[in-house]
C-alpha cells in the first residue's frame, strides 16, 4: 500500500535522505522551513516547528508514517550553560515534538498502524561530557516514546533512533576538517562516522510494513560505539 508519510523538517541532511528512499513507492510530505533540494515528486509545505501550528497545514486526513527530524547540538562544559540553554533544547526536540504528534492525533489513528520514528542520540545511552543538554532532551524523547508506544498499541508503533555523530548539516561545526573526521572515525568500533543514507536506511525500514512487529524500540545506529569497547 502507498503510505503517506510526513517528515518534519526534512528538507536536508538526515530527513532528506529518508525522502530519497521513499519517494518512488509512497508520498513523502515534508513540512520544513526551506524547501532546498526537494525533488518535485515530494510535497512541501512551510512549517517552522517553534512558531506554527502542524493542524493548519492542508494534509492528507491519514498520515502513516511521520518522523520528527529537528534536533540541537549544544556541546559544552555544564557551568557555559544556562539553564536557559536546557529550555531552547527542551524546547526544538521534545516540546515541539509533542505538539506535533498530538496535533496529528487524528490524522494517524485513520491509518491502519501508523509508524512514528524520533531521533535520539548515543550520548542517552554512554555519557559523554559536554552532553547534558543534549542528552536531557533526546533522554526525554527516548521516555516519552516508550510511553506513547505502550498506550497506542497496536495502533501505532514508535521507535527511536539514537545515532552517534553523523556527517550531516547539524554537526558540520564539529567535522569542518579531515582531521576532525578521522579523529571522530577513530572513536567508533567501525571506524568511520555515520552517513545519512546510514541512518534513513534504518528510519525507512521502520516506516514500512517490514517492521511491522516492531515497537517502543530504541536503535543505535552509532558504528558500534554504545556497546563495545575496543580500547
Amino acid at each position: 500500500m502507498k503510505k503517506n508519510i510526513l517528515l518534519i523538517g526534512g528538507s536536508y541532511g538526515i530527513g532528506a535522505a529518508i525522502a530519497d528512499i521513499l519517494q518512488e513507492d509512497h508520498q513523502v510530505i515534508i513540512a520544513s522551513r526551506t524547501n532546498e533540494h526537494i525533488s518535485e515528486k515530494i510535497i512541501h509545505h512551510t512549517f517552522d516547528v517553534l512558531k506554527d501550528n502542524i493542524e493548519t497545514l492542508d494534509l492528507p486526513d491519514r498520515i502513516d508514517g511521520l518522523v520528527y527530524c529537528p534536533g540541537s547540538i549544544n556541546l559544552k562544559p555544564f557551568k557555559m550553560m544556562s539553564p536557559e540553554t536546557f529550555k531552547e533544547d527542551m524546547e526544538i526536540n521534545f516540546y515541539s515534538l509533542v505538539r506535533i504528534v498530538h496535533g496529528l492525533l487524528p490524522k494517524l489513528k485513520n491509518s491502519e498502524q501508523a509508524s512514528l520514528i524520533f531521533f535520539s542520540t548515543v550520548a542517552v545511552k554512554v555519557g559523554m561530557p559536554f552532553h547534558t543538554s543534549v542528552a536531557a532532551a533526546k533522554g526525554a524523547i527516548e521516555g516519552f516514546a516508550k510511553a506513547l508506544a505502550a498506550e497506542y498499541a497496536p495502533n501505532f508503533r514508535i521507535n527511536v533512533i539514537a545515532p552517534s555523530l553523523t556527517d550531516s548539516p547539524l554537526a558540520s561545526k564539529l567535522l569542518n576538517s579531515d582531521s576532525k573526521k578521522e579523529k571522530m572515525a577513530n572513536k567508533h568500533p567501525l571506524k568511520k562516522v555515520g552517513s545519512t543514507e546510514d541512518i534513513a536506511a534504518m528510519a525507512a525500514f521502520l516506516l514500512q510494513d517490514e517492521s511491522k512487529w516492531i515497537t517502543g524500540q530504541v536503535f543505535g545506529v552509532d558504528g558500534g560505539l554504545s556497546t563495545l569497547n575496543i580500547h
